[in-house]
């Protein structure tokens, strides 16, 4: 990528974000893929529907989400003061809902009636169940089972807002396996059902558009920091598991050279393999669940296990 392209200008017609992203995925699933993101272009060109939009984040999720000065835990860590986007305060809980709401619009535009999704934490399944009762949509969530025994409070609220919770238990029962039976679900009903990718992961368009719908968040933050200081932050950090709060936040400043952008990722219990849920750090160039990105493979090039104590984190 020239070092004179601003990194906003990502990606590429062909969903590329320099030598990453882009599709890899069954012929079944292209003409679906297709035609997500002439839809996505026509809607983004669309005042109406970012108008509907910004009036679902204002009334329903309840946004902006407030910017808050953590001042015991500045002084516990004895530098900079510390500021939280307190995405916890939306509606579900999470920032997952942003996104839910934005794909949940491009599905009706699609004509479809039937929604698919995958969860970890099951923050992305309420959120998805969320959107789809709001707009009456038939929702699936496929959950690995190690997660849905995790996060079993969410899986009740998952049930109860109407969404049909299917435990997959294969691999090693968590995110990565969920997305694997998502996307076979999907290939086989492509015609009446639109899938909700809750990260930035899978094949083009569903990163840029995750991406967008998320950005919401580090637009506040940039605009609230502005009004409450007089100047952007000397950093931004932000959790990195599949990617969609990370994006979110970061984008919006992503032209801002002198704002530092920090990912985290999941640590673990060391840095062997298998031990970890951090490919930007130790794992390498390969093709997971459609798109081109840093995977932790083993040496014959598999994906292999990752361990986090955070159902949100495990990806790998």
């Amino acid at each position: 990528m020239s070092n004179s392209q601003p990194l906003s200008n990502v990606p590429d017609t062909a969903g590329r974000f320099g030598d990453f992203g882009g599709r890899y995925v069954p012929e079944t699933l292209t003409k679906a893929l297709n035609e997500l993101a002439v839809e996505y272009e026509k809607a983004k060109q669309d005042p109406a529907f970012r108008a509907q939009l910004q009036s679902l984040f204002n009334d329903f999720v309840g946004r902006p989400s407030p910017l808050y000065f953590a001042e015991r835990l500045t002084e516990h860590c004895g530098g900079a003061e510390i500021w939280l986007k307190r995405e916890d305060t939306n509606h579900t809980g999470a920032h997952k809902i942003n996104n839910t709401l934005g794909q949940a619009l491009l599905t009706l535009r699609m004509g479809k009636k039937r929604v698919i999704a995958e969860t970890g934490a099951g923050q992305h399944g309420v959120a998805t169940a969320t959107a789809c009762a709001r707009f009456g949509l038939e929702c699936i969530v496929y959950m690995g089972s190690e997660d849905v025994r995790r996060q079993a409070p969410n899986v009740f609220s998952m049930k109860l807002l109407g969404a049909e919770v299917r435990p997959v238990e294969s691999g090693s029962r968590t995110l990565r396996d969920a997305i694997n039976e998502a996307m076979r679900a999907w290939m086989s009903s492509v015609e009446s059902t639109h899938y909700i990718i809750g990260s930035v992961v899978g094949p083009h368009p569903f990163p840029v558009m995750v991406r967008d719908f998320q950005s919401v968040i580090g637009t506040e933050a940039r605009q609230q920091s502005l009004d409450k200081f007089g100047a952007l932050p000397d950093q931004v950090v932000a959790c990195v598991g599949g990617g969609s709060n990370a994006a979110g936040m970061f984008y919006p400043f992503i032209d801002d050279e002198d704002v530092a952008l920090l990912g985290v990722e999941a640590g673990g219990r060391s840095s062997e393999r298998g031990d970890h849920a951090s490919p930007l750090s130790f794992g390498d160039p390969g093709v997971l669940h459609g798109s081109f990105s840093y995977v932790m493979q083993d040496e014959d090039g598999q994906t292999c296990d990752v361990h986090s104590i955070s159902a949100g984190l495990d990806y790998p």
